[in-house]
């Protein structure tokens, strides 16, 4: 066979989409019908909405979690290399019911081969597809052509299934081992061993360089991670105190896969791992490790939904105060959407170290499920968020070493006055080592449910809990008889934060006292000073006299 250079000339993802169209020439033959026709340009086109690599990782993912009801109990991420030029690619395996293509594959690589089992009405098949950007564009085609070869598996050897002619199906082969990594059909088969009875392998190829002409992916600087690399650059120029921010898992996730896909999902799988680089990803949510957590109710008027309820966990991170994070994980449908989103301005350090967990189902996402569509429902979820932030800076940002919002204080003194005698002596279950729950001001039967809670209905605060009680820390507050009085608490409390207003008030007072006697003093030297001289003066006039 002719040796074909298989690569595009220009390899730099942005770029590679910067081509002149030619004119179309193709019309049905008379026997032919019809069909609508894309121009392999589109691929491109469509591709660019993921602006982030991890993004159309993400989607690759979706694709398989997407099969654990069909049973699926894996998808595996790694690098393997070419057999045609030992270049690197990029490799998803799952043991799902069989997948087909995602143009998100074109974000990472010009290249896809995809191989598939699966079983249907007791038909056990076997297909392999191929999407070639490189074909299409080195081949001039003006239509998106995709040859496929299928096998029928049932007998436990592999039969050409053929859907239109032998010829048809030669060619699709052909064309696969011209412009795939496999040049032959042996090699094309040995790609099934790994997957089993059934699932999915898909193999991206021909990775994107970046601006430098080095592949955008990292599959060097860790054996069991994936990186961006123009991300790892820039975080070697960093300083000291900028490097120690970049550590926290809000930061990692843009750069490092592994620290991406933790959070990917909200709720932790029971039966279905994610490998990646033959290493288990292990889940991670941030809102099990928060301090002084608090749970926020919001139901939002939704009218394509019956009673819209959105819960919102908020807590400060474990670092706090030390690192000035801060921002609001958004799941849709137990995907993560918007990781570590800032409400707040970034000149404002009220806030600082607040994180937030929520799974907005009632609001969509973006194309590229990095963002939500702009809609009055997300305007309105985004103040809401704002207002939340605010509102738990001002009750607990004391608990970190802030001090006290005065308006706090005297809602807190203003709470102790105001609880119900029926209160005193209640018990607090701390066995389950959790932050001492709130009780409501006031309570009343409708709302004992939401201890430790704030309601919001479509934004209007309904009942939270007194500030000052969710204190975050994991303590036994007792009397003797094991239970507790709620006015004690209070009282001290709020005498512990007088004590410390009269402190600070005393060190202001002292250390301008301190100021006024050093200018005193200083003006007595200067005095002193002077009457040395004019002694000084005086006795050498004696002497001469």
């Amino acid at each position: 066979m002719e040796s074909v250079n298989r690569t595009l000339e220009n390899r730099s993802f942005w770029k590679a989409g910067a081509f002149d169209i030619g004119p179309t020439n193709w019309t049905p033959s008379q026997d032919e019908l019809e069909h609508a026709r894309v121009h392999p340009k589109f691929l491109h086109s469509n591709a660019t909405s993921h602006k982030w690599a991890f993004g159309a990782i993400a989607e690759l993912l979706d694709n398989a979690v997407d099969e654990i009801n069909n049973g699926a109990t894996f998808v595996k991420v790694d690098r393997i290399y070419s057999k045609r030029d030992n270049s690197p690619a990029l490799l998803f395996l799952d043991d799902g019911d069989g997948n087909g293509f995602k143009t998100s594959t074109m974000r990472l690589g010009a290249d896809v081969i995809v191989f598939s089992r699966a079983s249907k009405n007791g038909q056990k098949t076997q297909s392999v597809g191929l999407l070639s950007y490189t074909f299409l564009r080195k081949t001039g085609q003006d239509d998106v052509i995709v040859p496929m070869i299928d096998f029928d598996i049932s007998k436990h050897w592999a039969e050409p299934l053929i859907y239109g002619s032998q010829d048809d199906w030669s060619t699709n082969l052909n064309t696969i081992l011209e412009w795939s990594p496999f040049s032959s059909k042996d090699d094309l088969m040995q790609q099934f061993e790994d997957i089993g009875s059934h699932g999915t392998k898909v193999l991206i190829y021909n990775l994107w360089l970046n601006d430098e002409g080095i592949y955008e992916l990292n599959f060097d600087d860790d054996d069991e991670d994936i990186k961006l690399r123009d991300e790892v650059s820039r975080l070697s120029k960093l300083s000291k105190k900028a490097a120690e921010i970049e550590t926290h898992i809000s930061k990692r996730l843009l750069h490092s896969l592994r620290a991406y896909v933790s959070m990917l999902y909200l709720k932790k799988f029971k039966n279905f791992k994610i490998f990646l680089r033959g290493e288990p990803v292990e889940q991670f949510n941030i809102a099990d490790e928060l301090k002084c957590k608090e749970v926020v109710i919001y139901r939002p008027h939704v009218s394509s939904m019956r009673e819209a309820i959105m819960e919102t966990t908020l807590g400060f991170i474990k670092e706090a105060p030390a690192l000035p994070i801060t921002g609001f994980n958004i799941y849709h449908k137990n995907r993560l959407i918007r990781p570590f989103w800032k409400v707040t301005g970034d000149g404002n350090s009220k806030g600082n170290g607040i994180v937030g967990v929520l799974e907005a189902n009632f609001i969509e996402p973006a194309h590229d499920k990095q963002d939500f569509e702009r809609s009055s429902l997300f305007s309105r979820l985004e103040s809401k968020l704002k207002q939340m932030q605010m509102e738990y800076w001002r009750t607990h940002c004391h608990l970190i070493g802030h001090l006290p919002d005065p308006s706090f204080l005297r809602k807190l003194e203003k709470t102790s006055s105001t609880l119900p005698l029926q209160t005193q002596g209640q018990r607090f279950d701390h066995s389950q080592s959790q932050p001492m729950p709130g009780l409501a001001v006031n309570p009343r039967p409708d709302l004992m449910a939401n201890h430790g809670r704030t309601v919001y209905n479509n934004g209007v605060p309904v009942a939270r809990a007194p500030p000052g009680f969710d204190t975050g820390f994991d303590q036994e507050v007792t009397r003797g008889d094991g239970s507790v009085d709620i006015d004690q608490i209070c009282d001290e409390n709020i005498q512990l934060f007088m004590r410390c207003e009269e402190h600070t008030q005393r060190k202001n007072e002292l250390t301008t006292t301190v100021n006024d006697l050093e200018k005193k003093v200083a003006e007595t030297k200067r005095k002193c000073a002077e009457l040395s001289l004019r002694l000084e003066l005086l006795r050498r006039q004696n002497f001469v006299s």
